[in-house]
């Protein structure tokens, strides 16, 4: 049910929620397509962003050295995992009409939310190796969608996430496949950092080579 009118499929979802086609321009949609991943900036108010901020901020404090462990947690960083179930604050996250928009245009079917997590880097650390987030056989459908709502801005000395464009299609996954699996964590000369500012959403194929970079700042 979405209110009083009874919804039976994913289209009319969509369209309940005002998340179609057409809120994507045909650049948005290219790169997607091209380069596995868009970038759309300044969608979330400031009013909830910060609200949000307050409130990953509580969380991580009250939690403390357990923080994250329902996902895993990962060194150089802090981790919180399961916030779908810890506040209602982060319920809008998932119904970003544009965002949904973009995740129902790669998947083009019913799809669900599978996990919300939170991830930044502590000052020095917080580079990761290039992965993908899900396995993929080239030639398959795309089968999942990574979305980052950034509750910082994303500067190239703070962290943010690096891709490397057009990766979504080989079905190769540098920190397992690569014979020399150390150079996942090297720079890669065709990679970009998805720097964009707070409140912005990047949304990613999740078999695209991505990782966070190092906090070079304090």
């Amino acid at each position: 049910m979405f209110g009083d009118k009874k919804i039976s499929n994913i289209q009319e979802a969509m369209a309940a929620l005002g998340a179609t086609e057409d809120l994507l321009t045909a650049d948005e949609k290219s790169s997607l397509d091209e380069k596995g991943f868009v970038i759309f900036r300044n969608v979330v108010e400031p009013e909830w962003l910060e609200r949000m901020r307050e409130v990953y901020e509580q969380l991580m404090a009250k939690e403390g050295q357990s923080a994250g462990t329902e996902f895993g947690q990962e060194k150089g960083t802090r981790r919180l995992a399961d916030l779908i179930n810890k506040n209602p604050v982060f319920d809008r996250a998932y119904t970003i009409p544009k965002v949904l928009a973009a995740v129902y245009y790669v998947l083009k079917r019913e799809f669900k939310v599978s996990n919300m997590n939170g991830r930044d880097a502590i000052p020095g650390e917080g580079n990761q190796g290039l992965h993908m987030d899900f396995n993929y056989i080239p030639g398959e459908p795309f089968h999942a969608v990574t979305c980052l709502l950034m509750l910082d801005d994303f500067t190239p000395d703070n962290g943010a996430t690096r891709v490397v464009p057009g990766t979504h299609r080989l079905g190769i996954n540098p920190r397992r496949d690569w014979a020399d699996k150390a150079a996942a964590w090297e720079p890669h000369p065709d990679e970009v950092i998805l720097t964009s500012p707070a409140g912005s959403v990047g949304v990613m194929i999740s078999h695209l080579w991505h990782g966070g970079t190092q906090n070079r700042t304090n």
